[in-house]
């Protein structure tokens, strides 16, 4: 099976859509992977894992801001989401913490809410499938494709 990053790769190219790729030194926090690419904080899409009652999902938002799972919680009516565990993540992703993409089907197997902060830029960067390769490419583009659904799920960094 290939990896998560060859899948996109794939997936991309395969779309004709325009991206660059950047292969750093490994990164394990939002600040480390906007320096290492040379991008703002802003632009980075941060991939999270939740369980959301009982079914995990992903949720992309920008990296300046903060998860508002109170809002998460109203939107699917339920009252407990949490993180999925570091061993839970690799069972469902093969992947360490902080490497998961923004991108579920046919990427990874889950449904993808995407916080409309992503939208403030015109690209998006994140980690794909690694600690040590990033991609950068158009918003509209990874809206097109990922095709998340689009939520208001996001707190300026600090609030909630």
């Amino acid at each position: 099976m290939s990896s998560v990053f060859e899948r996109i790769r794939q997936l991309l190219s395969g779309r004709g859509v325009a991206f660059r790729e950047v292969h750093h030194e490994p990164t394990r926090t939002s600040e480390e992977s906007a320096k290492a690419r040379g991008e703002l904080l802003e632009v980075g899409g941060k991939a999270i894992v939740l369980k959301v009652g009982d079914t995990f999902r992903l949720f992309v938002l920008s990296a300046a801001r903060s998860l508002d799972s109170a809002a998460i919680k109203r939107h699917f009516g339920v009252k407990k989401t949490r993180f999925a565990t570091a061993e839970e993540l690799n069972a469902l992703t093969g992947l360490p913490p902080g490497a998961v993409p923004p991108f579920g089907r046919p990427v990874l197997d889950f449904d993808v809410y995407a916080d409309r902060s992503i939208l403030a830029n015109d690209r998006i960067a994140f980690n794909a499938g690694s600690l040590t390769d990033s991609i950068i490419m158009r918003v509209k583009d990874y809206v097109e494709i990922a095709q998340p659904e689009l939520l208001d799920f996001s707190a300026p960094a600090g609030e909630r």
